[in-house]
């Protein structure tokens, strides 16, 4: 997370901030309403009627789970040439950064969340974090995942390729704070994760 920054030529990779662990915006979110609304606004408009079946689909019929409008379901370490590590973050968050992912040394990698939108359109979901080493931060990025409709089916946003840092003063525990949140700041979950760099795979 701390190193050179690759971009993927993949047109889901949104390259992200570095340096900006709070999302920023100088024009005011869209106001929230319930999907029949949404979708009997405009209907004499042909472009935005195509639009909206694009984004919410045929039906209106979403599985509902409860809670908040967007769970989070799982964070993937996927590093380019290794096997993936998955995070569940369905239950007890608080071991996670205990139990640190060893990867080897200038590894390349993507980091992949896996979530569900239920109710209503979610407007500029983010994915934030701050990464430390012995209490120092040491990296930051901002992440836009993008705007989603309802889908009873999981979701997938996946961030650009990374590259760890290299070299012996690099080798060590690092902890990494996320955030998933919206346009209006609506956190939809914290969670705390880490990594050990090592010199090889172990």
């Amino acid at each position: 997370m701390s190193g050179k920054v690759k971009r993927g030529d993949e047109p889901e990779a949104v390259p992200a901030q570095r340096g900006t662990e709070e999302p920023t915006r100088d024009y005011p979110p869209p106001k929230q309403m319930d999907l029949q609304t949404l979708q009997e606004l405009d209907a004499d408009d042909e472009s935005l009627v195509k639009y909206k079946q694009a984004l919410l689909g045929s039906t209106a019929d979403f599985l509902d789970e409860g809670g908040q409008n967007v769970l989070l379901k799982a964070m993937v370490f996927a590093p380019v040439d290794h096997e993936e590590t998955v995070l569940n973050l369905t239950g007890d968050l608080s071991q996670l950064k205990h139990q640190p992912i060893v990867v080897k040394e200038g590894t390349e990698y993507r980091i992949k969340l896996k979530f569900r939108v239920q109710r209503q359109i979610v407007s500029g979901l983010r994915f934030v974090y701050a990464v430390s080493r012995k209490g120092i931060r040491v990296d930051n990025a901002n992440s836009m995942v993008g705007s989603y409709g309802p889908k009873t089916e999981e979701q997938i946003f996946q961030t650009p390729v990374d590259e760890l840092p290299a070299g012996m003063i690099s080798r060590g525990v690092y902890i990494v704070k996320g955030k998933f949140l919206d346009d209006d700041k609506n956190i939809y979950l914290e969670w705390e994760w880490s990594y050990s760099v090592k010199k090889d795979w172990e």
